[in-house]
């Protein structure tokens, strides 16, 4: 399955941006969906996941509360809806996919997209 994230862009501190990830090539209903994402200089960092049917997520401490990941596997595609940013929300944002269980770590996943720039000014 590939990947295509987008929705990211510009936007001021306490904005909102809802991002997508759309399948290709494959059913993403059979997969784990988890966003990442990578500011400069830092590591890849978990932001949250949600199981195959939806029923479970799980949120990085930093986004919980401001955050909602959710699915639509009719149209084959993943959102995650971001409320309240702040500038060190700042960076590309990733999705990808794993089998069975959610997972926080980036190296548990595989079929990596190509990711979309979200940009909170201050």
């Amino acid at each position: 399955v590939q990947l295509q994230a987008s929705g990211g862009g510009l936007v001021q501190a306490g904005g909102s941006l809802r991002l997508s990830c759309a399948a290709s090539g494959g059913t993403l209903s059979s997969y784990v969906v988890g966003w990442f994402r990578q500011a400069p200089g830092k590591e890849r960092e978990f932001v949250a996941a949600i199981s195959r049917g939806g029923q479970t997520t799980y949120y990085a401490a930093s986004v919980r509360g401001r955050c909602t990941i959710s699915r639509d596997n009719a149209k084959n595609t993943v959102y995650l809806t971001m409320n309240s940013l702040k500038p060190e929300d700042t960076a590309v944002y990733y999705c990808a996919v794993r089998i069975l269980t959610l997972s926080t770590v980036p190296a548990t996943y595989e079929n990596w997209g190509q990711g979309t720039q979200v940009t909170v000014s201050s």
